[in-house]
């Protein structure tokens, strides 16, 4: 069993940051879902749990969370040259254009709550530069707020894993109780994708999603659409 340590103000700031009600813009992001359950892909909970844990173990999620922890600990330092290296260097690993949208529509949006709740932060954002991507952005919080690295990037993982899911609830449909409990049923593997990305190396930040990739690509071109991507 892992365990995670953190005060009582900790505790409620990462909970804060992760809430759905966290006014970033998430909801209206399926990352790709929405073409998946047009085409047949995912039609129920089984296949969007298989999905959701095939992006778990090889997909650009495990990218997004060790830039993250990378940009929380550049903020942590003080160390702006690499927070705005990692920042660049995560623009330019997208796939598509839809991706790169959203990452930097969710950056902007939450470096935005960050100048009015804590605008201490905004040396760090000038330094990072526009457009900052979401994953930067998060890690800046989490540095403000000194959230360790563990509880920082669970947090992360886990709110990706529910927007997901609420959008799978409301595409396929599922039932709110059946959305609950495959986000129940993840909890395991999301302590074992934090564990495996907090070991990765710089050269070793790969992944596998061109599946995500492709159903990016065509949801540009979807014909009816409730999401941004």
């Amino acid at each position: 069993m892992y365990t995670i340590t953190l005060t009582h103000s900790h505790f409620l700031s990462i909970l804060q940051l992760a809430s759905p009600a966290l006014p970033v813009g998430a909801y209206s992001y399926s990352e790709g879902l929405e073409m998946l359950v047009e085409n047949g892909t995912i039609k129920n909970s089984n296949s969007l749990k298989n999905w959701l844990e095939a992006e778990l173990n090889y997909g650009s999620i495990r990218i997004d969370g060790a830039v993250m922890i990378r940009g929380l600990e550049a903020a942590k330092m003080g160390n702006l040259a690499d927070l705005k290296r990692w920042n660049l260097w995560l623009s330019a690993v997208r796939d598509t254009e839809e991706l790169r949208a959203g990452s930097w529509q969710m950056g902007r949006s939450l470096i935005q709550l960050l100048s009015k709740l804590a605008p201490e932060t905004l040396p760090l954002a000038t330094a990072v530069g526009y457009p900052c991507n979401y994953a930067i952005a998060f890690g800046i919080a989490c540095a403000h707020w000194q959230i360790n690295t563990d509880a920082a990037l669970l947090a992360y993982l886990h709110s990706w894993a529910n927007n997901l899911i609420t959008a799978g609830v409301k595409l396929i449909p599922l039932g709110q109780t059946a959305g609950q409990e495959l986000l129940l049923e993840l909890q395991t593997l999301l302590n074992i994708t934090m564990s495996e990305i907090l070991t990765l190396e710089d050269d070793n930040l790969i992944c596998c999603s061109w599946g995500l990739s492709l159903a990016s690509m065509q949801h540009e071109t979807q014909y009816t659409r409730l999401f941004r991507s």
